[in-house]
């Protein structure tokens, strides 16, 4: 059997305010929609542009540094993986959904430079910042604009 491999890639702007929630055992669990455009070309050669909305959900310390920072129409960058859930619903229908469960977000979208941060670092101010789970490294983006002729590109 060939091995799997599970990992989204997203950027976009969200689509309302992040939603916080407490599941019994005390974890917090955020859940907010990312608004993707993808443009491209059609048959005709005209210009086209298309919209997903994609639900992503945010457990831990994560979850709760999302819901007090994120506001609807901030960019962000999401890396994590699909997971899909099925549920009865109250009339008794059966509902399933995909969604991205994040590992990582960085805010993206404020004048002020790149920074980085782990998510156990505090956040004193709106400058963009990268939050990873806290077994992961964080990473430093850094543009092409950014880098002098001299140096190497980094990826």
């Amino acid at each position: 059997m060939a091995a799997s491999f599970n990992k989204v890639l997203l950027m976009g702007n969200l689509t309302r305010d992040p939603e916080l929630r407490y599941i019994p055992s005390g974890q917090p669990v955020t859940s907010f929609t990312v608004a993707v455009n993808r443009s491209y070309t059609g048959q005709t050669g005209e210009k086209k542009e298309e919209v997903s909305f994609i639900r992503i959900v945010v457990w831990g310390k994560l979850a709760e540094i999302c819901n007090e920072y994120l506001k609807k129409g901030r960019p962000v960058f999401v890396e994590g993986r699909l997971q899909s859930r099925s549920w009865e619903a109250q009339d008794g229908t059966k509902r399933s959904t995909i969604e991205v469960v994040a590992q990582s977000v960085q805010f993206l979208g404020t004048a002020g430079g790149a920074k980085s941060r782990s998510d156990s670092e505090a956040f004193p101010d709106e400058s963009p910042a990268a939050f990873d789970e806290p077994s992961s490294n964080p990473s430093i983006p850094i543009s092409k604009d950014e880098l002098r002729p001299d140096e190497e590109v980094p990826f």
